[in-house]
């Protein structure tokens, strides 16, 4: 089999188009919860907490130079390492979100699954009809 038809083969089975349409799916599904995440739920949290923003929570490892203003960006472009544990909180977040909601649809789709009626039992064959039948006479 030449490398072409085996790789045709291979793009063109189900589970392939599948994964395909469900990474695409999943990035737009995914900008979505960074949405909720981002425009809802954080800043309630942040109310909650008191901050106002999580992105700019952290922790500065190094010496920034003079003049450079003390916000993650400034201090980011001037190359002063910085331990941003706020934005690693919010990605967490989202990540939590994301799997909670996955879990609900995919929990959803299995309860919506009709089950299979179990297969009709299979008619038992002749000389096993015939032998109950000489059974059953014989009883009379």
């Amino acid at each position: 089999m030449s490398m072409m038809s085996e790789f045709k083969e291979f793009a063109v089975k189900g589970n392939v188009m599948d994964l395909a349409v469900g990474v695409i799916i999943g990035g737009a599904f995914g900008k979505i919860v960074d949405s909720v995440v981002g425009d809802l739920i954080m800043p309630i949290v942040a109310a909650i907490v008191g901050k106002p923003d999580f992105s700019n929570l952290f922790f500065v490892l190094g010496t920034a130079p003079a003049g450079t203003a003390q916000t993650l960006d400034a201090l980011k472009k001037a190359g002063v390492p910085v331990f941003a544990w706020g934005s690693f909180l919010t990605i967490v977040l989202n990540f939590v979100i994301l799997a909670f909601i996955i879990f609900m649809m995919v929990k959803q789709m299995n309860k919506l699954k009709r089950e299979a009626p179990p297969p009709a039992p299979a008619a038992p064959p002749e000389d096993t009809v015939l032998l109950r039948e000489i059974r059953d006479a014989l009883k009379k």
